[in-house]
């Protein structure tokens, strides 16, 4: 791969800022790009929040907590304690150095900044060397459609149910509607390598694929777009990837993955433990790329990262 190729990576959660912390140690800061999902953003304690692109963020500044895989480290809890007592709403945890990300981003969004000018504002802040672009500057929402519990916000079954609730669907309240971000489209649009990261199909990655022009710029650009895997062994390795692509009608397994995505990539990157499912793989027209994924670290990522611009794009 050239050294001025650009690479662009749709994103969201531990899975994807793992990939990225790899990517930035083999692609020049200045040709990678990474589209974050913004269907997990909320709005609580009057401050807006965005998850996926704070993790993201803390990860590539090497400040975010090891234990958790969100939030930064060394991280107090003054605040949330001091809310307890008062009996308010503290099942989404945020730290006291965490709260004051928030704290800039509602108060930039408050004077009129878009939330993209924001993202690049904190992204900056914390000297990162790539650009990070939420995927829209609209308004849009994960929704999870539970069996005994209703419909609930995707911070409500992630963290206030612990993603323990049986799932009956998931929609993306205005995504249909949404306006792709100018600078996400163009650089889809430019990319000489395109990647899924290893994110939840179902609520890290759909929600960006549900805005209409991303979608249709993604499938524009299949021959060179590939997808990492996040199921291995049939197993998600952190988070209910695996339960939720079961209960909206796929399968846990690489195939499962290359059924979700063959429309939109033509390469599934995959673990070596599913070396079996190459030809599965194949069968949904996508060429099989067997290699370790396991990020456990900064060094395992990178050499992800390496695989993917070698063998990727072995045919450069």
């Amino acid at each position: 791969m050239a050294a001025d190729d650009n690479v662009v990576v749709l994103c969201g959660g531990v899975g994807a800022a793992r990939l990225l912390q790899g990517l930035v140690q083999v692609v020049p800061s200045s040709r990678l790009t990474a589209i974050v999902n913004v269907g997990d953003d909320l709005n609580l304690h009057g401050l807006h929040i965005s998850p996926d692109i704070d993790t993201i963020v803390y990860t590539l500044a090497g400040q975010v907590s090891a234990e958790r895989g969100w939030g930064l480290t060394n991280e107090s809890w003054n605040a949330m304690e001091t809310l307890q007592r008062y009996g308010g709403q503290a099942w989404f945890g945020l730290g006291d150095k965490d709260l004051g990300t928030h704290l800039y981003r509602t108060q930039r969004l408050t004077e009129g900044a878009s939330l993209a000018e924001v993202t690049s504002e904190i992204a900056a802040a914390w000297n990162l060397p790539l650009t990070v672009l939420p995927a829209t500057n609209d308004t849009v929402r994960t929704i999870v459609e539970t069996e005994n519990q209703g419909d609930l916000s995707f911070q409500q079954y992630f963290v206030g149910h612990r993603h323990e609730v049986q799932t009956t669907g998931v929609r993306f309240e205005g995504a249909a509607s949404a306006t792709a971000l100018p600078a996400a489209l163009a650089s889809i649009h430019s990319a000489d390598l395109l990647i899924i990261a290893p994110s939840n199909p179902v609520v890290s990655i759909d929600p960006i694929l549900a805005i209409p022009e991303i979608a249709d710029a993604v499938k524009q650009r299949r021959d060179i777009t590939c997808a990492v895997s996040p199921i291995v062994g049939g197993a998600a390795l952190k988070g209910p990837a695996a339960r939720l692509m079961v209960e909206n009608g796929g399968e846990a397994s690489v195939a499962g993955v290359a059924d979700w995505y063959h429309d939109y990539c033509s390469t599934l990157v995959f673990d070596e433990v599913d070396v079996d499912h190459s030809s599965a793989v194949a069968e949904y027209g996508l060429t099989p790329v067997v290699t370790d994924t396991i990020m456990s670290n900064k060094t395992k990522a990178a050499g992800l990262a390496a695989a993917l611009l070698s063998r990727i794009r072995s045919e450069d």
